[in-house]
């Protein structure tokens, strides 16, 4: 069984990842880095990509991710 992972990720406007320095409004730092600025939060899963909808602030979408994580551990077989 391989490794599940869920993780809470930086999103810019058009869905992908934000990987930029930016300032806590979600600007970029570096105007010249060509990123968008980051708009949203998305949760995540290894396995099911990105689970129900993007979050604007990072503190809500640690509920999804732990939600989601919690089915991910009820759905193991029993040992």
């Amino acid at each position: 069984m391989s490794r599940i992972t869920i993780r809470i990720e930086p999103r810019h406007a058009d869905g992908s990842r934000c990987d930029h320095p930016v300032k806590p409004s979600g600007k970029p730092r570096d105007a010249a880095s060509g990123c968008m600025g980051r708009t949203a939060y998305a949760v995540v899963c290894s396995m099911h990509g990105i689970v129900g909808a993007p979050h604007h602030v990072m503190q809500l979408a640690e509920p999804a991710a732990r939600a989601h994580r919690i089915e991910h551990l009820a759905a193991l077989p029993a040992r």
